[in-house]
């Protein structure tokens, strides 16, 4: 392994004596700004999670020639070992030899969604960028914990949510930030339905795995043929994941974050229904039906079944879906927003939006901040099925109040040594 190798109970303690201290790390500088793009001047990436969204994500930055992964990091060793020898990177299989490395600048963090905070965090001490895959985090607790990391140590974060980088999701949530169709009263919002299933009989690991570190601060469980994999246990497994809640909500509830500000509007209550599964493997929620209400009266109705945006007001409607927008009056779509208007952040893309970040500083186009409000949706709305009851959250306490049975389902047991 590489010389700079280092111990987990070095690491942590390392780490732990610096937020002791109280130090927060300087913001780093890549090296590319102060240079055109040679190889010497370039952003050092590491990819850890090298699975089919670790290497999607990556082409995405390939295509700069400011950009360089050094580091290739995965469980697997012939994922990560491809990877490495793809990208011309080295391999390695314990991140926290990653985040040790002096060329690695910025993280792209493509792991199971139970792995995603964990590691954000350790990157954000370590002094690393990063862009981290949806969802933020398993649990409420992981996602202010995230944010509290990501603005102690000065670091740069992405949202992989793609559709803030589309110029049709920017103008219609401009549409609506400018009062096109009034005050927007109702927002409807869709995601695909999650899966059933999974077999439960325990295999032996595959040569090459290291599954107690893919399990990580998931409690102990057998292995299956169905528990790891981008489209098994990655997404449909309770301890590692919410489903495609969070997973695949992400998206349009990120477009309802940047489109509507949910955030100020005081207490909001929760109540839904879902299918869980009760046999197999597999145990998300599949199918659901959410209402939010907030105080001032906005509704939020989050179903399963499409992929869309859609926010009602008393003039019209504007709906977002990431192949393009429409609305009740389709003149409303050859409107221009004027320069005295609301303009939100336009990106030249999600990939080089975060790299220009990196060099400049300034806070990529999803933020950490709008992260943790619409992974707190999906998170308040699996908390609300599973309790079958009403639930209310204080955005101001950032807890759920009045049920403190459901107020202990914001945070879940971390297996050691491995903790926040």
């Amino acid at each position: 392994m590489n010389a700079n190798r280092v111990t987990r109970r070095g690491f942590l303690g390392s780490a732990a004596a610096g937020a002791t201290a109280g130090a927060v790390l300087p913001a780093l500088v890549p090296s590319s700004v102060f240079g055109a793009d040679a190889p010497g001047n370039r952003v050092g990436f590491a990819q850890i999670g090298c699975g089919g969204r670790g290497g999607g994500v990556m082409r995405g930055f390939q295509r700069y020639k400011d950009v360089q992964c050094v580091a290739a990091c995965d469980p697997y060793k012939s994922r990560r070992e491809e990877t490495a020898k793809r990208l011309g990177a080295r391999p390695y299989r314990d991140f926290r030899e990653v985040l040790a490395l002096k060329d690695v600048d910025a993280v792209l963090i493509a792991t199971p969604d139970h792995w995603h905070v964990p590691i954000a965090i350790a990157a954000a001490k370590a002094g690393k960028d990063m862009y981290v895959e949806k969802p933020l985090g398993i649990t409420i607790e992981e996602d202010k914990a995230c944010r509290a990391a990501v603005k102690r140590y000065g670091r740069i974060f992405q949202y992989g949510t793609q559709q803030r980088s589309s110029g049709h999701c920017r103008f219609g949530c401009e549409l609506v930030r400018n009062g096109r169709v009034g005050k927007i009263h109702t927002i409807e919002v869709d995601a695909p339905a999650g899966r059933a299933g999974g077999s439960t009989k325990e295999i032996p690991v595959p040569e090459g795995f290291d599954y107690d570190l893919w399990l990580g601060p998931a409690p102990v469980s057998p292995y299956t043929k169905d528990r790891c994999g981008s489209w098994r246990g990655t997404y449909w497994v309770y301890d590692n994941s919410i489903g495609f809640l969070g997973g695949w909500g992400a998206h349009p509830l990120d477009i309802l974050v940047w489109g509507a500000d949910i955030h100020n509007r005081g207490p909001v209550e929760i109540e839904g229904t879902g299918v869980i599964p009760t046999k197999g493997l597999f145990n998300t929620v599949t199918t659901w039906s959410v209402k939010c209400t907030w105080a001032d009266g906005l509704k939020l109705i989050f179903k399963h079944g499409g992929d869309r945006t859609k926010f009602i007001g008393p003039d019209g409607w504007v709906q977002i879906r990431r192949g393009g927008i429409s609305a009740g009056d389709p003149k409303l779509l050859k409107s221009a927003i004027k320069p005295e208007e609301t303009h939100l952040v336009k990106s030249p893309g999600h990939c080089r939006n975060f790299v220009d970040s990196v060099k400049s500083r300034k806070p990529a186009v999803s933020t950490i901040d709008h992260a943790v409000w619409s992974n707190a949706i999906s998170l308040l709305s699996d908390i609300a099925i599973r309790t079958k009851r009403k639930i209310k959250w204080d955005p101001e306490k950032e807890t759920i109040v009045g049920d403190a049975q459901a107020a202990a389902m914001m945070k879940r047991t971390m297996r050691a040594p491995w903790h926040l």
